[in-house]
């Protein structure tokens, strides 16, 4: 037998088992430098969620990037206005389908020296977590993030998702009917002010930047839907760092071979290979 050694784990294989790469097929004994298809084969096992695109969904993904934090496994939004935190949880119930509720709880305040009340909406989900990392383009930092192009789907997801990014990060503006959004993530709300047809001149100071959203920018006719993955794409792509034969043992062994039907693809440990015909 002859084995992988991909950057995250070992894989025994037969030698002349066919392992999934970008340039098609190739035996598991030639595989050395290539990149393998590849799911964490742990991640196969947990429940997968159906997501509903809609306004509630536009909603939580913009409340999200707005006041959210992504863990590991979970997605949780902590405020001090017991309505946002409300409007969050049922956008998290009817967009995915799991029970989120609001529980109050205290937080430091470093300025005023003494713990505040607030709101916290939790769920536990890795699947949501991965999804939301996906939508965002890998890294969830408010900082870093990117513009979260599926809520493009519709018009109505987009609005839903700046009715989210403004109670979070934004306020109404007195004088005129609009909203104004608030970030350091210049490239960010960039991409918010495209979609709307609006001006944006970012600070140049380092400080937060501000961009203005008239209620009347459906009228400009700017907004272009467009069609992004709302499912999770689980699988990705591993190098193969070296393939190194293994020595038979001493002790006698058997080797099964075995087709499959319809299709002759499967996985192992999350890698997907065939049967060489």
């Amino acid at each position: 037998m002859g084995y992988g050694v991909p950057s995250r784990q070992t894989v025994n294989v037969a030698p002349e088992l066919l392992l999934g790469t970008p340039d098609g097929w190739v035996h598991a004994r030639d595989a050395a430098g290539t990149v393998l298809a590849w799911t964490p084969a742990r991640k196969l096992c947990r429940e997968r969620l159906t997501i509903r695109p809609g306004r509630q969904f536009g909603y939580f993904v913009g409340a999200t990037c707005a006041d959210g934090t992504v863990g590991k496994n979970y997605v949780s939004l902590v405020v001090n206005n017991e309505e946002f935190a409300a409007r969050y949880a049922s956008a998290v119930t009817a967009a995915t389908g799991l029970a989120a509720r609001v529980e109050p709880v205290t937080r430091p305040s470093g300025y005023l020296g003494r713990d505040l009340p607030g709101f916290r909406v939790r769920v536990v989900s890795s699947y949501l977590a991965d999804l939301l990392r996906q939508y965002v383009g890998g890294d969830t930092h408010h900082l870093r993030q990117r513009f979260p192009r599926v809520v493009l789907h519709d018009q109505d997801v987009f609005e839903g998702f700046l009715d989210g990014y403004a109670d979070g990060d934004g306020c109404r503006v007195r004088r005129w009917p609009a909203r104004v959004v608030v970030s350091a993530n210049v490239p960010f709300l960039a991409e918010i002010a495209k979609v709307v047809g609006a001006r944006f001149t970012p600070r140049t100071d380092g400080k937060v930047s501000r961009l203005v959203l008239a209620d009347s920018w459906p009228a400009r006719g700017t907004f272009r839907a467009e069609r992004h993955p709302i499912e999770l794409t689980e699988s990705t792509w591993t190098e193969v760092r070296e393939v190194r034969s293994r020595a038979v043992p001493d002790k006698p062994f058997t080797l099964y071979g075995f087709r499959l039907g319809p299709l002759p693809t499967f996985l192992v440990n999350g890698h997907l290979v065939r049967q060489a015909w």
